[in-house]
């Protein structure tokens, strides 16, 4: 028999009973739009959910301590009870980290160990200074929204969270407060402050030119000031009162950034196995990535079960349609059809009422998660709006794949649930189904 043949038999049989092919078909619609709202959500979820914690860093970056070895049971214990050992990134430690295969680059930062006080016009403030050991901030994924984020001797970047910092001390009870100050361009005053070993206040001057305000990053750039490292470094051997040298007491951290941030969890690893500490934004992804992998499992199970369900009725179907029909399967074999030919109706009947079923499955799937897509944005916008959060993009998300993987599997479904009332029909005697009554 010719497929063309086939396909059109096929298509007939079940045309001639639309209402019992379109009752058993509904089961299948029901489990394959179940299969793709609920695995659509799940995605739809994911996807939020990594636009939400994008913004705790560059994924590319690996951010590294050092590790100070307390004894047994000491502040970094390593599991076995083992004393942890004491590892400084000195100079020394990053030529070894950056010999790792992935690393692109290191960048050294430090903290400010003296007192600061801002003071611009006639205000004061305070923010946290961070050193940073590159000319570019562009290199550690911030952006500026004004100005560049170059830095040069004497100048810093701010965070677009630092002018809310500064405040009037000379300001009355009752007065109004000055809205923040708008610190691009200008000059802002740093006293450092330190106290000698009688307790005596000792302050120290320095201006700074602001030359670049950092786009919004809801992470700790939005609070902090970057300074040169070299110029930081001056002022904290002045805060310290002695001078220090990188190759014997190392940095207080360093950032690692790798070439893919597929690799930095496995750069991670190698870090940490050298003795250091490591962290990188990353695992937390991986983490909440295969817990919504496994929700979408657990969600395709739930809409799998239902078409479950319906593959019992389109067994009994094809088992009541082949009652109806013995001794038209008897004069087909007796004419020359073949088991193979009757076999090949049956399951293409089968697989035909799994494929309508699935394609509406798919559209009422789609319609529906289109639909509840709308509802859950206007409403979370609405929460997150009066919580001061990002709105989310997307609740329920269907990729191009997963409509072709329930028409698919729904087909399938139908098939196989169609193969043994196919293999009876296609062993009937010819004879003893002619005489069927």
């Amino acid at each position: 028999m010719k497929t063309i043949d086939l396909f059109r038999l096929i298509f007939s049989n079940l045309s001639r009973r639309k209402a019992r092919v379109a009752l058993t078909a509904i089961g299948v619609v029901i489990g394959t739009a179940a299969v793709v709202i609920l695995v659509s959500l799940a995605i739809g979820l994911q996807r939020n959910a990594n636009e939400q914690l994008y913004g705790i860093g560059d994924l590319r970056q690996i951010q590294v301590y050092p590790t100070f070895g307390g004894g047994e049971g000491g502040p970094f214990p390593v599991p076995g009870g083992a004393p942890a050992e004491t590892k400084l990134l000195t100079i020394s430690a990053l030529d070894e980290i950056r010999s790792v295969l992935g690393v692109v680059k290191i960048i050294p930062r430090d903290y400010m160990m003296a007192n600061a006080v801002l003071r611009f016009k006639q205000m004061e403030g305070y923010s946290n200074v961070i050193a940073i050991g590159t000319d570019d901030l562009s290199e550690l994924g911030l952006e500026p929204r004004q100005g560049d984020a170059q830095l040069q001797r004497g100048t810093i970047v701010i965070g677009p969270m630092v002018a809310n910092n500064f405040y009037n001390p000379r300001l009355r009870p009752g007065q109004e407060p000055p809205p923040p100050p708008d610190l691009y361009g200008q000059t802002i005053q740093f006293i450092f402050i330190k106290w000698d070993s009688e307790g005596k206040e000792i302050r120290k001057s320095a201006m700074f030119k602001v030359v670049g305000v950092l786009k919004e990053t809801r992470g700790e750039s939005d609070w902090s000031i970057f300074m040169r490292l070299d110029e930081a470094k001056a002022y904290n051997e002045w805060a310290m009162g002695r001078r220090i040298n990188y190759n014997k007491d190392g940095y207080s951290q360093v950032v690692v950034i790798v070439d893919n941030a597929e690799n930095a969890l496995n750069i991670s690893k190698q870090i940490t196995e050298m003795g250091f500490q490591a962290y990188t934004p990353q695992s937390y992804l991986q983490g909440i990535n295969n817990f919504y992998m496994i929700l979408q499992v657990i969600f395709g199970g739930v809409g799998a079960i239902a078409l479950l369900v319906a593959a019992i009725g389109i067994a009994n179907t094809m088992t009541m349609a082949i009652l109806e029909r013995t001794r038209e399967i008897g004069l087909m074999k007796a004419i020359g059809a073949t088991n193979r030919d009757v076999l090949a109706i049956f399951l293409g009947e089968a697989a035909g009422i799994g494929f309508v079923g699935g394609l509406g499955g798919v559209v009422i799937g789609w319609l529906a998660g289109q639909g509840l897509n709308v509802v859950a944005i206007v409403y979370l916008a609405g929460q997150t709006a009066q919580q001061g959060g990002m709105p989310p993009s997307v609740a329920v998300y269907t990729p191009l794949w997963l409509p072709l993987f329930a028409l698919a599997f729904s087909t399938l479904i139908g098939f196989i649930s169609g193969l043994y009332p196919a293999l009876r029909a296609a062993t009937m005697v010819p004879v003893l189904a002619l005489k069927y009554e």
